[in-house]
């Protein structure tokens, strides 16, 4: 368990573009603060000296805590981080009046600095927030508490923290993703769920390689997952407990198939696809009762049910009119309205937990992509291209995708990759094998 306490409140005076020069930005009066709405064409810089050691043997610790906040914070393409080498201040005290003059001649605008303590297995962890160009702190009495263990979260949280204070956004750091790991060659791949740290640490996996698995999906509390197994010889949705690692299969009728399910956000209801007698329709079940409602009933192919943050609609995509395109419905069924018009297929749409956007694959001239649209379908913008970009999942803070890409000429071997919503960012994230079919954790408790 990790707790923070916060002694005093940030309250931001001020906002800082992100399109406007570092010079100009170095005028800027009153607490920092990167408003994140376009593309970043200069990253804001920052240092985080190694924190420093109170008490305990934390030497080693203390380093590498700072090397994941930094890692975290640069990752997002907002920040820059200034190399240890370019230092002119030495920092050994924590408690030291920090030196801006000396912060502010290699150009750093923000500064975190922090201190750990070590009895046993136990962990604490100081850190401050600066505002380097005013000369203000960001945060003061903040600290973390933990195990040896589990420091790699309070160095995410920290970082959460931060990222949170200079953007005025929640952070999505201290978060997991739970896909598909796969090995062998393309006609005899084995794959096995596993779930990891946002940024590929950690890995534990839940499931063997027996029997093929598909589109694991986390729920809302991040204690469960559900997923499609084929271990019977036809696909059935299970729920998984991440930490027993128990399940249970979610019963349905013989001579059907079901799959693409999908927690709302009360996470006591599952939406998904169930084809029966050749017809691919989209349903409900209470996860207790096992009770299931018919949401749709049409002659298509209707599939990858996904419910709004507030739970009362569902994106999901159809081919009724001739091509897979999106459409939106009630939470309850009733009549569909499609929001997908451009050229190409789409697919595999996902709402933002923020509630403001789609995500979706979308296959167009020979290429796949993928896109956000609002959710009429206005202002589509399509954030990568390749041989095969497919399956989007947000992280908790509605700022970041990440989705699987299949790479020509490989093997058809698929990774796992991330980009910001303004396409610029994109990064491959490390797995120790293949990766697809990623779901992205709400914020950890």
């Amino acid at each position: 368990m990790i707790f923070l306490r916060t002694a005093s409140a940030f309250v931001c005076a001020c906002a800082l573009a992100v399109m406007i020069p570092v010079g100009a930005a170095q005028a800027q009066q009153g607490p920092l603060r990167i408003t994140i709405e376009e593309g970043i064409i200069q990253p804001l810089p920052f240092a985080v000296p190694d924190f420093q050691v109170e008490t305990g043997e934390a030497a080693q610790l203390a380093g590498e805590l700072s090397r994941v906040i930094a890692a975290d914070l640069e990752g997002t393409g907002v920040f820059r981080e200034i190399p240890s080498s370019a230092f002119i201040a030495q920092y050994s005290d924590f408690n030291a009046a920090v030196q801006f003059a000396d912060w502010k001649a290699v150009n750093a605008q923000a500064l975190v600095t922090g201190a750990v303590s070590v009895s046993g297995t136990n962990v604490n962890v100081k850190f401050r927030v600066y505002d380097v160009v005013s000369g203000t702190t960001l945060g003061e009495g903040l600290q973390f508490s933990g195990t040896t263990e589990g420091w790699r979260r309070m160095a995410h949280k920290i970082a959460d923290e931060v990222y949170s204070r200079i953007t005025g956004e929640g952070g999505y750091f201290d978060s997991r993703v739970v896909y598909v790991s796969e090995t062998g060659p393309k006609d005899e791949r084995k794959k096995r769920l596993a779930v990891m740290d946002y940024d590929g640490a950690n890995v534990r996996y839940l499931t063997d390689s027996s029997a093929l698995v598909l589109a694991p999906r986390f729920s809302p509390s991040g204690d469960r997952v559900l997923y499609t197994s084929y271990e019977s010889g036809f696909p059935r949705i299970y729920v998984l407990d991440v930490g027993s690692v128990q399940r249970r299969v979610l019963e349905s009728a013989d001579g059907t198939m079901s799959f693409a399910p999908r927690f709302s956000p009360s996470g006591q209801t599952v939406a998904y696809s169930l084809t029966q007698g050749g017809n691919t329709d989209i349903y409900t079940m209470d996860i207790n009762s096992g009770q299931s409602v018919r949401l749709t009933n049409t002659p298509a192919i209707e599939t990858a049910p996904s419910y709004s943050p507030d739970g009362s609609r569902i994106v999901f995509e159809s081919d009724r009119s001739g091509t897979p395109q999106l459409y939106i419905m009630s939470a309850g069924g009733g009549e569909a309205q499609r929001i997908s018009f451009g050229d190409g297929r789409y697919g595999t749409p996902v709402w933002s937990p923020r509630g403001d956007l789609v995500a979706f694959t979308k296959q167009n001239a020979g290429r796949f992509h993928i896109g956000v649209m609002r959710t009429d379908g206005s202002e589509e913008r399509l954030l990568s291209a390749s041989f095969l970009d497919e399956g989007p999942t947000w992280a908790p803070n509605g700022r970041v995708i990440m989705f699987t890409r299949e790479t020509q000429g490989e093997g058809g071997a698929s990774s796992l990759y991330s980009v910001d919503i303004t396409g610029r960012v994109l990064r491959k994230v490390a797995t120790p094998e293949g990766g697809s079919d990623p779901s992205w954790s709400p914020l950890q408790q």
